[in-house]
C-alpha cells in the first residue's frame, strides 16, 4: 500500500475530526464543570487544525 502525502494528510484529517468529536463530546457529557469548557475549547481547535489539514492536501 503505497501512502503518499495526500494520503497522509486525509489520514490525519480523519483522526483529528474524530479526536476533536471525542473531545467535545467529553466537555459536553462527561465533565459539568469548568473541565467542560477546556475539553470543548480543545476539540474545536482540533477541528482547526483538521480544517487546515484538509486545505493542504493537493497544495504539498
Amino acid at each position: 500500500m503505497g501512502m503518499n502525502k495526500n494520503t497522509i494528510l486525509g489520514w490525519a484529517t480523519l483522526i483529528m475530526v474524530l479526536m476533536g468529536l471525542l473531545l467535545i463530546g467529553l466537555g459536553a457529557f462527561r465533565y459539568d464543570d469548568v473541565a467542560g469548557w477546556g475539553f470543548a475549547a480543545v476539540g474545536i481547535g482540533f477541528f482547526a487544525i483538521a480544517w487546515v489539514f484538509s486545505s493542504l492536501k493537493g497544495r504539498l
